[in-house]
């Protein structure tokens, strides 16, 4: 049985943000979840993805962006956001004390945290987990936003669907090749950013959002145990 407890976030120098703990009272690890640049930390997208990892024994934290606290539709500046990521990182261990920590997001918050981890190692987490890595604007293929993660020395887990359009795949896969045994890309067929899949792939998207997470567990795992980050495949 999983809980949900509405937690306040502080940030050094500026206000505090909101956040939920989700998950069974003993999670084996925790994954500091950020959300993505157009819709805040109860899109049921995350809620699902919580609930989700919560079923495989895996708590979450999710939390605000400041701009997203405030109801601005124009996100934080990079400095903004990756007090916010350390603060939520902060929170989540000294809630869990001793639990494993990962961190990450959905799109613009996966990217603000590996940008953050690459600035100064966030204490405590031993990998970081993309849920739809934005490698460049829709209709602008570039890998110029991947440049920082060469900095990030932990593990890092690119989850991310064939159709998407903000991660032209000709460009993703020597992306993650160049980093090396610290990076694993696992693909999902026919989903778009959002990991929506046409019906006429024969899925549907709760299918794919379960083996989104029964990949991202068994790397979180394999990563615990000390394995690597090579768990989930890379397809």
């Amino acid at each position: 049985m999983s809980d949900t407890t509405s937690i306040s976030i502080p940030i050094p120098g500026a206000d505090p943000v909101s956040g939920r703990l989700h998950g069974p009272q003993s999670p084996r690890a925790c994954y500091v979840f950020a959300h993505g640049a157009g819709a805040g930390m109860n899109h049921p997208f995350m809620a699902a993805v919580a609930e989700g990892f919560a079923q495989r024994g895996l708590g979450t934290l999710r939390y605000q962006f400041p701009y997203m606290e405030k109801r601005s539709k124009r996100p934080d500046s990079p400095a903004v956001a990756h007090a916010a990521v350390r603060a939520a990182v902060a929170e989540a261990a000294r809630r869990l004390p001793g639990r494993p920590l990962f961190a990450g997001g959905k799109s613009f918050g996966g990217r603000m945290t590996s940008q953050a981890q690459a600035a100064a190692t966030l204490p405590d987490v031993r990998g970081l987990i993309f849920v739809g890595f934005p490698l460049h604007p829709a209709g602008k293929p570039s890998d110029d936003r991947a440049e920082h993660l060469s900095a990030v020395r932990i593990p890092m887990l690119f989850l991310q669907g064939t159709r998407d359009e903000l991660a032209d795949l000709d460009l993703l896969r020597p992306v993650v090749k160049s980093l090396g045994e610290k990076a694993t890309l696992t693909l999902f067929e026919h989903a778009d950013h959002s990991f929506h899949v046409p019906a006429k792939s024969g899925r549907k998207d709760p299918q794919v959002l379960a083996e989104l997470l029964d990949a991202a567990a068994a790397w979180i795992d394999h990563v615990i145990a000390g394995s690597g980050g090579r768990a989930a495949g890379r397809r």
